[in-house]
């Protein structure tokens, strides 16, 4: 969870989005978002990834894609 979250907010930074635009770009709400960056949530759905990834214009590989998903960075 914490490395969706962190994964978020790089995308976020990398592409200069502010979260209001990405939820304009998706459709999650705004409140999703910001639980999802704050860490707020202890799981997040798939769907929800990938419509993020769609308004990042990302696959859902790419947003995988991080060494903050290898396993030794995971938690058990």
């Amino acid at each position: 969870n914490e490395a969706v979250s962190s994964r978020v907010q790089e995308l976020l930074d990398e592409r200069n989005i502010t979260q209001y635009r990405l939820y304009t770009l998706t459709g999650v709400t705004k409140s999703t978002i910001s639980n999802i960056v704050h860490c707020a949530y202890e799981t997040v759905e798939l769907r929800t990834i990938h419509e993020l990834c769609q308004g990042f214009g990302i696959s859902i590989t790419a947003f995988f894609d991080s060494p903050l998903f290898d396993e030794n960075n995971l938690e058990p």
